[in-house]
C-alpha cells in the first residue's frame, strides 16, 4: 500500500462524475483532487483522472465482480462513518488469496479494509517508521511487535473503484508482518518506496453491523486474531481467585477440629468382645464431623475390630462407624516387611447439634499362621503386654478433602477455556514463518 496522500480537514474533496470512455457508463470519483485512478464499476477499465481529460490505460471489456462491499457503501467503524470507494484483489503468487477495500472520509482520509479468509481487519497507514528492537520485533507507538511473516510478495490480481495512485493488475511488491494480540504491522516495499500499515483485527459483530458482512468461522487464526479465550481466561483467574481466597477463609474459619474427650481401654487377651463408652460429647454447631481416633501401640501382627455407635442422649439416634487397627510383620527370603498401621481414623459427616456418647464395640485378634514357621510374635495379646486401646473424639465442621474437591471443581473450567486458548495459539503460530512448532 502505497503512502496516504493525507487529507485537508478544511477542504473536503467534492463528488465528481465522468464519462467512461470504453462503455460510456457514469464512474462517480468520491475523492475528487486525490484519486489519480479508477476502475470502471462497469467494465473493468483502468482510467487516468488525473488530468482533465479521461485517459483509458487498459479496457478489459468485462463486468465488475460481485464483492462483499459494493462500492458507494457506507458503514461507521472507530466512530467515523466510512465509504468504500475501491477494490482490490491481492495473492502471494496467486495462491494466497485476500480482498482490501479502499475506505475514505473527507476528513479523516483513507483505510483499508482487509478480508483474509472471511477474518476482517482496518488499517491505517502509518506516518512514522517503526523501530527496530531486535531481528525479531519492533516497536511503534510504545507497543511491541513480533515478526510472524516474512519475504513475501503480494501481487495485484483485480482492480475496480478509485485510488489514490496509479495501481495495475499485475503490481507486486515485497512484504513482511510482525504481530501483537489484535494487531498486525505490515511492511511493503515498491522500489525505493516503503511503507508500513497498523491493522487492527475486527470483530465479526463490529463488521457486520458496519457494512452488513456476515463473517464466517476462521481457522486456523488470523496472525494477530487474539484468542477468543483469552478475555475469558482473565476474569476466569479473577474469579478464581477470589474463589480460592473464599475457601480458603472457610477453611480457616471453620476448619480444623476440637479435642472433645479420650480414653484408654483394656484389651482382653483371650479374643473375646468388649465394650466401651466415651460421653459426654457436645456439638453446638447446627452441623459437625465427629472424628474418632484409635491406637493399640504394641498391636503387631493382629488386628482389633472397631465398631462405633454415636448416639445422640436426647433423640437417642444413632449414628454408625467402623474402623479397624491392624499391623503386620514378618520377613520372607526379601527380607523384612511390615504391613498396615497401629492407628485408624474415621469421620462421621454432618452430625446435628447436641450431647453424644460414643459406644467402642472392640475385639483384639491375632495372626492364625503358625508363629515357628514365620517368627511372628504374639505377646501383644498376653496378660504381661497389656495392650490398651486409646481412643480420641474431636469435632470440627469441614472435611479437609472437600475443600480441595471444591477448588478442583472451580478450576476445572478455567483448565479447560486454558486448554481451548493454548490450542488456539499453537494453531495461530504455526501460520507463522517463524513458528516453533510442536515444541512450543
Amino acid at each position: 500500500m502505497p503512502p496516504d496522500p493525507g487529507i485537508d480537514a478544511q477542504a473536503a474533496p467534492a463528488v465528481r462524475a465522468i464519462t467512461c470512455p470504453s462503455c460510456g457508463g457514469s464512474v462517480q470519483i468520491r475523492a475528487a483532487g486525490y484519486t489519480v485512478h479508477v476502475a470502471c464499476q462497469y467494465c473493468g477499465s483502468m482510467l487516468d483522472v488525473d488530468s482533465p481529460q479521461v485517459k483509458l490505460i487498459t479496457e478489459h471489456n468485462r463486468a465488475g465482480r460481485e464483492i462483499d462491499i459494493p462500492l458507494g457503501a457506507r458503514g461507521v467503524l472507530d466512530g467515523i462513518e466510512w465509504e468504500a470507494i475501491g477494490y482490490l484483489r491481492r495473492s502471494e503468487n496467486k495462491a494466497y488469496g485476500w480482498e482490501e477495500y479502499l475506505l475514505f472520509n473527507p476528513y479523516y482520509g483513507y483505510r483499508w479494509l482487509v478480508n483474509v479468509r472471511d477474518g476482517w481487519s482496518l488499517g491505517e497507514l502509518l506516518t512514522v517508521t517503526p523501530r527496530f528492537q531486535s531481528f525479531d520485533t519492533l516497536q511503534v507507538g510504545g507497543e511491541t511487535y513480533g515478526r510472524f511473516f516474512s519475504n513475501g510478495r503480494a501481487q495485484v490480481d483485480y482492480v475496480l473503484g478509485e485510488f489514490y495512485w496509479r495501481v495495475s493488475v499485475g503490481e507486486e511488491v515485497k512484504t513482511s508482518d510482525w504481530v501483537r494480540p489484535g494487531v498486525m504491522l505490515s511492511r511493503e516495499e515498491s522500489g525505493n518506496e516503503i511503507s508500513w500499515t497498523l491493522s487492527r483485527w475486527l470483530p465479526p459483530g463490529e463488521i457486520s453491523g458496519a457494512f452488513g458482512v456476515s463473517p464466517d468461522y476462521v481457522w486456523p487464526p488470523l496472525p494477530h486474531q487474539p484468542s477468543p479465550h483469552g478475555a475469558w481466561l482473565k476474569s476466569g483467574f479473577k474469579i478464581f481467585g477470589i474463589a480460592f481466597a473464599f475457601l480458603f477463609l472457610i477453611a480457616f474459619v471453620f476448619g480444623g477440629s476440637e479435642s472433645a474427650i479420650s480414653g484408654n481401654f483394656p484389651i482382653a487377651s483371650d479374643g473375646r468382645e468388649q465394650s466401651a463408652t466415651l460421653g459426654p460429647i457436645t456439638l453446638s454447631r447446627p452441623y459437625e464431623r465427629v472424628q474418632v481416633a484409635a491406637e493399640v501401640p504394641v498391636l503387631e501382627n493382629g488386628w482389633v475390630d472397631l465398631d462405633y455407635s454415636l448416639v445422640d442422649r436426647r433423640t437417642q439416634q444413632v449414628f454408625e462407624g467402623y474402623g479397624a487397627a491392624e499391623r503386620y510383620a514378618g520377613r520372607d527370603s526379601d527380607g523384612a516387611w511390615t504391613e498396615g498401621s497401629r492407628r485408624s481414623t474415621i469421620s462421621i459427616a454432618s452430625v446435628p447439634a447436641g450431647t453424644y456418647d460414643l459406644v467402642i464395640d472392640y475385639k483384639g485378634n491375632r495372626w492364625t499362621e503358625s508363629p515357628i514357621a514365620n517368627g511372628f510374635d504374639w505377646s501383644w495379646m498376653t496378660a504381661s503386654s497389656s495392650p490398651q486401646l486409646n481412643i480420641e473424639v474431636s469435632h470440627g465442621v469441614l472435611y479437609i478433602s472437600n475443600l480441595l474437591i471444591a477448588w478442583v471443581l472451580a478450576a476445572l473450567p478455567l483448565a479447560f477455556a486454558l486448554w481451548r486458548h493454548l490450542n488456539f495459539e499453537k494453531a495461530r503460530r504455526e501460520e507463522s514463518d517463524f513458528s516453533l512448532g510442536s515444541d512450543e
